[in-house]
């Protein structure tokens, strides 16, 4: 969320020889998250710059390794929309052979759900983890069904995984 200004005075940081590291409240900086667009103007208006990742899991990967599902093979579906193209989204994940992560907001986790009962196999397992590796991590599992049954309304940033078909 940084601005054009600070992105500009970041890039001279950088092109003056200084080190810094990007990090966010969000996961892994530029894996579905602002911190691309950073990324993106820097790779854009310097040649000299050398960007490194520093090694550390997403959240994604992070619940993926706690899922239990077989994680050989999977697809990573970014957030939904937020309008237009929704059902299109969920009947996609829903026919998806292999394991399916996404990410969702609070705001639209409760929805998500209910949107995904439409289109769930209800014996499909499913992982929802809300705000990992951080103070109030919580992991709901079991089928659609189950996991609507037990999760609270809750803020934070969610990533649900869906077991392969």
């Amino acid at each position: 969320h940084t601005d054009t200004k600070k992105m500009k005075e970041i890039i001279s940081w950088l092109e003056d020889g200084k080190n810094l590291a990007l990090v966010t409240d969000a996961g892994t900086p530029g894996i579905s998250d602002p911190g691309g667009i950073l990324i993106s103007q820097i790779v854009n208006f310097s040649q000299t710059v050398e960007i490194i990742p520093i090694p550390g899991a997403s959240a994604m990967i992070s619940a993926l390794s706690i899922s239990g599902f077989s994680t050989d093979k999977f697809v990573f579906m970014g957030f939904p929309p937020h309008k237009n193209k929704r059902q299109k989204y969920f009947k996609e994940v829903a026919s998806a052979e292999c394991v399916v992560v996404f990410y969702e907001s609070g705001h639209r986790i409760k929805k998500c759900l209910g949107e995904l009962k439409e289109y769930l196999d209800p014996k499909r397992k499913l992982i929802i983890c809300r705000e990992l590796t951080k103070k109030f991590e919580t992991v709901y599992r079991g089928t659609i069904e189950e996991v609507s049954a037990i999760m609270q309304d809750e803020r934070g940033e969610f990533v649900v995984v869906i077991s392969n078909s």
